[in-house]
């Protein structure tokens, strides 16, 4: 055991201290690693150190460096140090958070962040929250819990009856929502959204557009808003939408995986101003937190509602009671579950209030660096309000072109950026999210992107 947490403590030490100058895109592709990893299971098994050091060296080649400065694909974070370092604690205590009774340390831990997460993130104080692995369980979490309030209003009890014979629950939501809202809702059994509220050229729900669409429903009622637009990173108005919406009796969820950082920090918070009046909201630890994988918060303001959709009992369960610490699993969709809310307590404990903001700020400063340098390249143009830490790009006016740079950027390897479709047109996405990203990793990265979109515009130049 010794010489195995020894191997993997050099092997660590010395990946993560590549980041920094490593290729981004990973060397090995997907046919290599088959051929490489996809042996026969042998019926007497293989050395515990021959299979760590066989997944050590695929590791150092078949990784793309989505942990280091110069990824700036699908909003992915980072993992701070003190965040990297309790993982591996949390991974070598092997904690069951399902219930207190299992690991009060774990319990405590989830207990205590959660309520630093709310607030932070300026919502309410009675705020409940599970810790889930992501976006789309947060969403999905959510969404559970609004349609158990809005059904149970309507006195319909989803959880004895099911949802045959239910009410119609209807869910709005903007064009340009996230596709894990209509996820969440498949799961569901809620179906595909049943009302698409029009959005302006930056993906933002028109709140006039919304109120008109409420009007027009009766029954049960779920809408979806959004902090951060996965492409251009805007915002919906947030005061007009939560008022139109209450006022039709309907429950507001907000898609926040990274957008709802921006309420912790007093430079971006005007963005959120209205946010907190929702009745859930969904974010991403692994996003502008840079917790390591899997993390994310499904927070509600209805917590009986919350823990009357999760919550479950058994014979042999022992649960904490009122007066001791929360129960994991009364407020998420699984039960036996890695204990990830010491991860997001050391994080939020090491950066406190201004070390959180910081984080922010300097992602979204160096977006803005990015897309400042980028608009005086000829041929580039930015498509969106650069409002946080999403750039929108197109190079020469053209999909064919902007494919060609998207691709050459890839294959480079200086740095990794995203592509997306953007109201018929393809772009590509720079998504600033790592906590060790550097002006000079924008710097190299935008000189990257140039020497691309120079190379496609003139491709049988040598230069």
């Amino acid at each position: 055991m010794d010489d195995l947490t020894a191997t993997v403590a050099e092997a660590t030490e010395r990946y993560q201290e590549s980041l920094a100058e490593r290729r981004v895109e990973a060397e090995a592709g997907v046919a290599e690693v088959r051929h490489g990893l996809a042996s026969v299971l042998t019926d007497e098994g293989e050395s515990a150190a021959t299979v760590v050091d066989d997944l050590v060296a695929w590791g150092e080649r078949a990784t793309v460096a989505t942990a280091g400065p110069r990824y700036f694909g699908f909003v992915i974070g980072g993992a701070l140090p003190v965040a990297l370092a309790t993982d591996q604690l949390v991974s070598a205590w092997d904690q069951n958070a399902a219930m207190a009774v299992m690991s009060p340390l774990a319990a405590v831990a989830e207990e205590v962040a959660g309520r630093w997460l709310a607030d932070l993130l300026g919502l309410p104080e009675t705020t409940s929250v599970g810790f889930v692995t992501g976006g789309q369980p947060a969403n999905t979490t959510c969404l559970a819990v609004a349609r158990h309030h809005v059904l149970a209003a309507a006195g319909w009890d989803v959880e004895a009856r099911g949802l045959q014979g239910a009410p119609r629950v209807h869910v709005v939501v903007g064009a340009e929502r996230h596709a894990t809202i209509d996820a969440a809702c498949r799961v569901l059994g809620l179906g595909a959204p049943g009302v698409v509220v029009d959005a302006d050229e930056q993906g933002r729900m028109r709140a006039g557009a919304l109120d008109a669409a409420l009007a027009a429903l009766d029954g049960p009622t779920i809408v979806c808003a959004q902090a951060g637009n996965v492409v251009t990173g805007a915002f919906d108005p947030f005061p007009e939408i939560v008022a139109a919406a209450h006022r039709h009796g309907a429950w507001v969820h907000v898609d926040g995986a990274f957008g709802a950082w921006a309420a912790a920090s007093p430079a971006f918070r005007h963005l959120t101003v209205g946010m907190a009046g929702a009745d859930s909201w969904s974010v991403d630890g692994h996003k502008l937190l840079n917790v390591p994988y899997d993390s994310g918060y499904a927070f509600t303001a209805h917590p009986a509602s919350h823990q009357a959709t999760c919550g479950s009992s058994a014979s042999y369960y022992v649960m904490g009671g009122d007066e001791a610490p929360r129960d994991g699993m009364s407020w998420v969709l699984d039960a036996s579950r890695r204990a990830r809310g010491v991860v997001t307590y050391a994080a939020l404990r090491h950066l406190g209030r201004s070390g959180v903001a910081d984080l922010v700020d300097r992602c979204c400063r160096n977006a803005g660096r990015a897309a400042g340098a980028l608009a005086g390249e000829p041929g580039v143009e930015v498509l969106n309000d650069v409002v946080f830490n999403q750039v929108t790009l197109r190079f020469g006016g053209d999909d064919g072109h902007t494919r060609a740079v998207l691709a050459a950027v890839q294959r480079d390897g200086t740095c990794w950026a995203g592509g997306a479709t953007w109201q018929g047109r393809a772009v590509m996405r720079l998504s600033v999210a790592n906590w060790s990203t550097t002006e000079a990793d924008i710097d190299r990265s935008v000189a990257a992107v140039v020497r691309c979109h120079r190379a496609a515009a003139s491709p049988g130049d040598p230069s």
